[in-house]
């Protein structure tokens, strides 16, 4: 084993580890605090394959922004307010679908043809991804964007409460 498979190694564990406790935490500051750590290690995933810009995105936009708007969203809901667990009748059907979904995981994980160690690397420089970015892909941008707006919003509103409150 290289150095840089251990590494990769250490890097997944802390990765899946955040990703339990986003899943497993009780406190909905804490689970934001697992989503960071998670995110952190996807970004250092990426580092590990020579993708800075992927990196440097994945921990501006997602480990920063969206971070945050998760949490602004759950304080200014009334999170607090809610008692007792959860869930509810849904859970068979949550189960379901996450086995459904480890299913699709894994047989696309298992039937895919991975590339070995190839020599040739494709190099896609900063003004490609900033074309596409722009052009090809600038609506998707757009709506999420505004799907996230929309969302603070909404937490606001329902933060606000009635007028009798």
């Amino acid at each position: 084993m290289t150095y840089e498979e251990a590494i990769f190694y250490v890097i997944a564990a802390v990765t899946v580890a955040g990703s339990l406790g986003v899943v497993t935490a009780r406190n909905v500051i804490h689970s934001a605090l697992f989503l960071i750590l998670a995110l952190l290690g996807v970004a250092a995933v990426y580092v590990l394959l020579a993708s800075e810009f992927l990196a440097i995105v994945q921990v501006l936009v997602y480990g920063g922004a969206v971070t945050i708007l998760i949490l602004f969203a759950m304080m200014l809901t009334r999170v607090r307010d809610i008692g007792g667990p959860i869930d509810g009748p849904q859970r068979p059907f949550a189960a379901l679908a996450a086995t459904v979904f480890l299913g699709t995981t894994v047989l696309a994980v298992t039937q895919t043809e991975w590339r070995g160690d190839t020599d040739e690397a494709t190099v896609v420089t900063i003004n490609e991804i900033g074309e596409a970015l722009f052009t090809t892909w600038a609506m998707p941008f757009e709506i999420a964007s505004l799907v996230l707006m929309v969302s603070l919003v909404g937490a606001i509103v329902l933060a606000r409460g009635e007028e009798g409150e």
